[in-house]
């Protein structure tokens, strides 16, 4: 196949020129399925037809399936790139490297308009206006538009504050005014002069010129100290200090280092990852990870090329040194390829490699998390076939009786939700209406009491409802969803501890799922979280007991008054440490001298 792609291109390759461009490959739907650039669009083109590229199975697909081949001749390779770029996200063509971020970015709007408001936003308005970024971070826009408000109080209302309106009185100060955020220009309080020299100040933060902002407000400053001018000169000391914090909260390198692009690349077997920084005033003030999706086994070479025009283009980066890992075949007007080996550039480097790392870790553990998403649901599909289920037990409740011979009887029901136990959601239950160790009665009322509850708060009802237990206790939940009418509304099983058998209602043979059956292991799993979390309340409410039935065989001490002990102090063993100070601060010094005495006697 490849040999007759090759014939049949012949003529197409024979008069590709040897100049840079762009080439475009078609299938038969006359779809594109490939964008590349060259230096020397014959010589590329050509490449593909070589015998030794038939070797790789990739390329192979891809030249069979090419039908028609179409170039554009471009100035120089810088051109060829761009305009490669442009078509690759145009189009996205099947074979292609695929940029995995094209999201919007968030942006620091200086508005085209009178008195300019400065704020976010994620849109670009065509209308003259001033746009700061893109910052990668929404965060990183709340830091500095925060500091922005702190160093300069701006207007944020939309008001048409032309010279004529101001000058005729149609604005009233708003509150921004009168809690000092505002220096009411609307009222002619603050000339635009003085408002526009505070934009100048803020474009310059926004540009990252911290240094030399710092810097010119030294000297403002100083001029009105050497004028006795002392508080606008303490205005502008605290201006500077609060630049000067912020500064210091920054990624600090080397303040020599101004307007440079760092980029990192790590390459992983389907994939790598382009990490930017962007460096001004010795600060880093821009940082952003680019993912790709390689399509034909990619040089890590081609690969950075692509994700520096591309990062570059979006955050309209007009540096003149850009810091790479390796030499690359590659060259921009004007700008400064480094490869550094020691020195505060290396760190830089160094810095941006890290930030990879942890950015491919996190993608992991995200991949590991979906994964295991994906799992849980695969075992309630499994779940739902083997128990011949309507729906899928997304939502599934247990419950399980505990008592010891009849004493403190109480019930637990556990909630597990996409396959994992949701806790919050777990209830007990202290058995209100039976009399005696009876466990069929007390499992009808608590299922009565969870599901009464639920249809009275309009809550979602669980797919599958799982009762610890043999025939006995499922018919017993099964009043009381018949008394409530909803029967028809969930499925309900009970799993006899013995032989792990699955009861299912009106069906008096049970079956037996397989031992290592997941299906199997996620109905035990439930139904021993309810075991342990019934046994845990029950141990609870016994203990509880014990103490208060010791306390109340003190003379003179009441149910009020041990309640009170007990809800501070939980134990008698702590009551006992207390001090008769302290024991007669809480509960007065009849009933201490009384708790006392008997606590001496045994």
């Amino acid at each position: 196949m490849p040999e007759k792609q090759k014939e049949k291109f012949a003529s197409v390759i024979s008069v590709l020129p040897d100049s840079a461009g762009v080439y475009q490959f078609f299938n038969q739907l006359n779809e594109i399925i490939y964008v590349g650039k060259a230096k020397n669009l014959k010589k590329r083109v050509s490449s593909y037809f070589t015998k030794d590229r038939f070797d790789n199975n990739k390329l192979k697909v891809l030249v069979s399936k090419i039908n028609r081949i179409e170039y554009i001749v471009v100035e120089s390779e810088s051109d060829a790139l761009l305009l490669e770029n442009n078509l690759i996200k145009k189009h996205q063509p099947r074979y292609n490297i695929l940029l995995k971020d094209d999201k919007t970015f968030p942006w620091i709007c200086v508005k085209n308009e009178p008195f300019p408001r400065v704020f976010y936003t994620r849109s670009i308005v065509n209308d003259g206006s001033r746009y700061f970024g893109p910052y990668t971070s929404v965060y990183m826009v709340k830091v500095l538009l925060d500091l922005v408000k702190q160093l300069y109080p701006l207007r944020n209302c939309n008001l048409n504050l032309t010279e004529q309106n101001i000058r005729q009185k149609k604005f009233k100060p708003c509150l921004e005014y009168h809690i000092g955020n505002c220096k009411a220009p609307c009222i002619a309080l603050q000339s635009s002069e003085d408002y526009n020299n505070s934009i100048e100040y803020i474009k310059q933060i926004l540009k990252g010129n911290i240094h030399q902002l710092i810097h010119y407000l030294n000297n403002i400053m100083l001029k009105y100290s050497s004028e006795f001018k002392f508080e606008d000169a303490q205005v502008i000391k605290n201006k500077i200090e609060i630049l000067e914090k912020y500064k210091s909260k920054s990624t600090i390198v080397n303040p020599g280092l101004t307007n440079i692009d760092v980029f990192s690349i790590l390459d992983d077997k389907n994939a790598a990852y382009v990490n930017f920084l962007k460096v001004n005033d010795g600060i880093i003030i821009q940082a952003h990870t680019l993912e790709i999706k390689k399509k034909l086994d990619e040089s890590i070479n081609d690969m950075l090329i692509m994700a520096i025009i591309e990062i570059r283009n979006r955050f309209s980066s007009n540096a003149k040194e850009i810091i790479v890992p390796f030499e690359i075949d590659f060259k921009i007007e004007q700008v400064k390829f480094t490869v550094p080996q020691k020195g505060d550039k290396k760190a830089l480097l160094d810095l941006s490699g890290r930030n990879l790392k942890y950015y491919r870790l996190e993608k992991q553990k995200k991949s590991e998390k979906k994964k295991e998403k994906h799992s849980g649901k695969r075992v309630l599909e499994l779940l739902k076939k083997e128990l011949n289920l309507n729906v899928l037990p997304e939502h599934i409740e247990c419950f399980d009786n505990s008592n010891i011979q009849g004493t403190n009887p109480v019930a637990a029901c556990v909630v597990f939700k996409n396959g994992k136990p949701s806790t919050k959601d777990y209830r007990h239950y202290n058995i209100k209406t039976v009399e005696g160790p009876n466990d069929f009665a007390s499992m009808e009322e608590v299922v009565f009491r969870r599901y009464k509850r639920l249809l009275d708060e309009n809550m979602g009802l669980p797919q599958l409802i799982v009762i610890d237990g043999g025939k006995g206790q499922l018919n017993a939940a099964l009043k009381s969803l018949e008394k409530l009418q909803i029967k028809t509304n969930v499925s309900i099983i009970g799993i006899a501890k013995r032989l792990e058998e699955i009861f299912f209602p009106n069906d008096p043979v049970p079956i037996y799922l397989d031992k290592n059956s997941e299906s199997l292991k996620i109905i035990q799993h439930i139904r021993n979280e309810a075991h342990r979390f019934g046994i845990k309340f029950h141990r609870n409410k016994r203990s509880g007991n014990f103490i208060k039935s010791e306390l109340e065989n003190i003379p003179g001490i009441g149910e009020k008054t041990i309640e009170q002990l007990l809800t501070k102090y939980k134990t008698i063993k702590k009551i006992r440490t207390l001090s008769p100070d302290e024991l007669s601060s809480e509960i007065g010094s009849v009933k201490s001298k009384l708790m006392l005495e008997y606590f001496n006697k045994i």
